[in-house]
């Protein structure tokens, strides 16, 4: 087979590798996608739960996501509701979403080669091919998700220990209220994970459940089709429900680990960086997916492919959101060892945040001071016990001093 050179080869054309070949290809850089599916978000693995603001700032379509204001939470003897004026969460079309940063790219000059399956991945000297030999290129950037195909073939990495299982069914809903959200946690609804009610728009709803492997073993598709089935606390209010497609995933929830390599670049999940609190990672993957591909395009320019070279991307996105992971990974721990009882105290703490405490808290977007001020402001014994959790996870992972 006719063998193609490359300065760049992106593995996977979700948002961390379209958003990788855009700012590459923007830089001039000879760019290849290779995606393995025959059609871009062919198969969706995510409930498309993201932040309006980091959409805003990614120029992605308005009409490609539902707003959502207010944000139901329900444990198993609880219920919390709260309200806003402005919207801050989106829920998104993925389909849409995914071509149009695929199509950006490609806008730029990027190559998209769909429907090639990676296999065969070699390094020699400075250089790495795939597919026996029809791929190759200095710099690969591996933004293949959970799997991390290509450094799994090198030998860099392993599977992940900790990680999501999701499912939801998109569905039609008969009484759906689209500015609004619900959360559900509990055995009642997902041990070890949370369940959820996402609108699409007035008539369409994904309903899904997420659990946490290895601290559950349950199949998130039964316990789906449980909660639905016995019309489950929220899943009640929405009437008659058809569902219309299946969509299941599997996400890192390691935290983060080692991206940077001689010749090659982790983004997206392949890098871990999720948000462990809900397990979202889109706007991760498209802001350093652009990081890489700028990062990548300085190393080409400068013939310089080296660990050493590459090392600006792990650089900025640890600086960046390294603490907030860490923080989030540990109040995610402890809320997977909640009992229904905990859970619904836990619920009369949140219920006194401000929608932007909440959604800067679920978001994980917060410092420690942040977060401790919050904590202090809600001095229940349930919280004053995780401050002693907290306490001891910022000294053990040296993240400041208070």
């Amino acid at each position: 087979m006719h063998k193609t050179n490359y300065d760049l080869i992106v593995v996977g054309a979700g948002p961390a590798g379209s958003s990788a070949a855009y700012s590459a290809a923007s830089n001039g850089i000879k760019v290849a996608i290779i995606e393995k599916e025959h059609n871009i978000a062919n198969k969706i693995r995510t409930s498309g739960v993201t932040w309006i603001d980091d959409m805003e700032k990614f120029s992605i379509p308005k009409n490609f996501y539902n707003k959502i204001k207010n944000y139901a939470f329900y444990s198993p003897n609880n219920k919390i509701m709260i309200k806003n004026k402005a919207p801050f969460v989106a829920v998104l079309d993925i389909r849409q979403t995914y071509k149009f940063l695929a199509m950006r790219a490609v806008k730029k000059g990027a190559k998209l080669f769909t429907g090639n399956r990676i296999y065969n991945v070699k390094k020699e000297q400075n250089c790495i091919s795939i597919n026996n030999d029809r791929f190759s290129s200095k710099i690969i950037i591996d933004a293949s998700g959970f799997r991390s195909i290509v450094a799994q073939s090198l030998g860099l990495v392993k599977q992940w220990n900790v990680f999501g299982v999701g499912a939801e069914y998109e569905s039609y809903a008969e009484n759906i209220v689209p500015d609004t959200w619900s959360l559900m946690v509990g055995s009642k609804y997902s041990p070890s994970g949370y369940a959820w009610i996402f609108p699409v728009n007035k008539e369409i709803v994904r309903i899904g459940v997420g659990i946490t492997r290895p601290y559950s073993s349950i199949n998130p598709i039964d316990n789906l089709n449980k909660i639905i089935k016995n019309k489950i606390g929220p899943i009640n209010d929405l009437g008659k429900i058809t569902p219309i497609e299946l969509h299941y995933g599997l996400v890192p929830n390691d935290g983060p680990r080692k991206t940077v390599y001689d010749n090659l670049l982790l983004v997206g999940d392949s890098a871990g960086y999720s948000n462990p609190l809900v397990l979202e990672g889109i706007r991760y993957a498209i802001k350093f997916g652009e990081v890489a591909g700028k990062v990548a395009s300085k190393a080409i320019y400068k013939s310089n492919y080296s660990e050493h070279s590459l090392a600006e991307y792990e650089n900025q996105w640890k600086k960046s959101i390294y603490k907030k992971i860490i923080l989030s990974y540990v109040i995610q721990k402890r809320w997977l060892k909640l009992t229904d009882n905990e859970w619904d105290r836990e619920l009369n703490v949140i219920k006194n945040f401000t929608a932007t405490e909440l959604i800067n808290f679920m978001k994980s977007d917060f410092d420690v001071l942040d977060l401790l001020k919050l904590i202090r402001k809600n001095p229940t014994f349930i919280v004053r016990n995780f401050f002693k959790i907290l306490q001891q996870a910022i000294h053990k992972n040296n993240l400041t001093c208070i």
